[in-house]
């Protein structure tokens, strides 16, 4: 199979071509590949596909294997790809995911992609969107007990399921230790990526997240952008926020008069290669 692996802040995928030709079980590819010591290593595996409704299509696959609706960093390296590899010359491209039609804005110099500004859509607020079990018409600054401590989370929507959480000391955090308490807790039905968040200044936040299905990561772009609508919901910071990660930052921003937000961040090349499944 041939592949690039491509990056997004840190947050890695093996990334194929499937235009032409479909992968089977990519299931088990993505578990395969994934693997740090085994395999190429990466967060999963995204597979760029021919779309009839988009120019192109994103089928994304965790670490585990279990199918992803949506990443942010992961869609940000799918323009990259098709640009720079040849199979579109547009800079202004849609791509389908489970999480709905994305829209991007390439900016090229010499040749190359080198950062993409994506419009991520209308935040979902309402609980059986997200989907997370809870009264009333969103999750705001709502307690949930998780391993005997209360903790106060907002549920956001961006395709997939976040669940942000406000502490004091996000360095300290053992997120080894929470996150699957989080990921796995019975109030959320297909499992949830949690954020957990530092505000600096009204214009800049710390985040470290666990993702479903492939634990601590680098970078998400969704949980950046979750981050940033729960920060202006609880009235922490402006509309436009920037959102720093382990691998570097994100800038995000939300319209609130469209209900849009938009996410703006780099995406690079590892490497090509060819891997015997």
């Amino acid at each position: 199979m041939q592949f690039t692996k491509m990056q997004g802040l840190g947050n890695d995928y093996v990334y194929v071509d499937c235009t032409k030709k479909k992968l089977e079980n990519a299931s088990e590819v993505a578990v395969k590949v994934s693997d740090r010591h085994f395999g190429i290593g990466s967060d999963g595996l995204i597979l760029i596909n021919a779309s009839s409704v988009a120019d192109f299509e994103m089928e994304m696959y965790n670490a585990d294997g279990s199918r992803g609706e949506m990443c942010g960093n992961g869609i940000r390296c799918v323009a990259k790809y098709v640009y720079d590899y040849g199979l579109t010359d547009q800079t202004h491209i849609s791509v389908e995911t489970l999480g709905g039609i994305k829209y991007l804005d390439l900016t090229v110099k010499e040749g190359r992609v080198r950062q993409v500004r994506v419009d991520m859509g209308r935040p979902m607020l309402c609980p059986t969107e997200i989907p997370v079990i809870a009264n009333g018409e969103s999750v705001i600054d709502m307690p949930i007990e998780v391993d005997g401590t209360e903790y106060r989370m907002t549920a956001v929507g961006m395709g997939n399921p976040h669940t942000v959480v406000f502490v004091e000391d996000v360095d300290g955090l053992e997120i080894e230790q929470i996150g699957p308490k989080f990921e796995h807790h019975p109030c959320f039905p297909n499992r949830v990526n949690t954020e957990f968040v530092k505000v600096l200044d009204r214009n800049t936040v710390k985040m470290r997240v666990w993702e479903r299905g492939s634990g601590e990561t680098l970078a998400c772009g969704t949980g950046a952008c979750a981050v940033a609508v729960a920060c202006i919901l609880n009235g922490l910071t402006e509309n436009k926020v920037t959102v720093q990660l382990l691998g570097g930052d994100l800038l995000i921003e939300w319209n609130r008069e469209a209900d849009k937000v938009y996410m703006t961040g780099p995406a690079e090349v590892v490497f090509d290669g060819e891997v015997e499944l």
